[in-house]
């Protein structure tokens, strides 16, 4: 029987070997452990993406500008309501969504065009939730949907004010999200704004 050597320098033995001994340890890496959530690591981002000096510099910069004009004090659409009835497991999940939504329904409209940087953090957070692409609710997804339908609900009684506090709030939806969605939540994520 030809060695191991022998076959691998071969195409055909080259074939056969990474059939018979790559292709099982690839497949079997990639499965999710006995008895482990299989939405949990597509439910995590890394740190690092939360930790980049220019980009959270860009996100606070512009919320801290635009939460000045912001009139409507009684009101917040990024906060702990947002997990109401929501389970640990399901809260990235929530911010996944919750970030799709500000993205397309504030970022990419025409205020794009009246703050600065608006169109990078759009890119930024479009990229997070790209990345969570395969991130799955777990259980009834019933009071994700109603948190997520009052929140829109609150932003268009806002009328303009409304996409003006969602901007303003981003850099809440920034910890939020990391607080969420990274192996490492910091502690904090619903600080308080005056």
């Amino acid at each position: 029987m030809a060695s191991l050597h022998t076959l691998a320098n071969s195409f055909p033995g080259w074939m056969f070997f990474c059939c018979c001994c790559c292709l099982p340890l690839l497949l079997t890496s990639s499965l999710p452990l006995k008895g482990a959530p299989s939405a949990h690591h597509a439910c995590r981002l890394r740190k690092i993406h939360f930790q980049q000096p220019y980009i959270r510099n860009r996100t606070y910069t512009l919320a801290k500008t635009v939460h000045a004009s912001d009139k409507d004090t009684d009101n917040r659409l990024i906060g702990q309501q947002l997990f109401v009835n929501i389970r640990e497991n399901n809260r990235c999940y929530m911010m996944k969504r919750v970030v799709e939504l500000v993205v397309k329904d504030v970022l990419l409209t025409e205020v794009k065009s009246q703050y600065p940087h608006v169109e990078e953090v759009a890119q930024f957070l479009a990229s997070l939730t790209s990345e969570l692409s395969s991130c799955q609710f777990s259980g009834k997804r019933d009071h994700i949907e109603n948190n997520l339908e009052q929140m829109k609900n609150k932003m268009e009684q806002l009328g303009e004010n409304g996409k003006t506090k969602a901007i303003g709030e981003l850099d809440l939806l920034f910890d939020y999200m990391e607080n969420a969605c990274t192996d490492a939540p910091k502690k904090g994520g619903n600080k308080k704004k005056n």
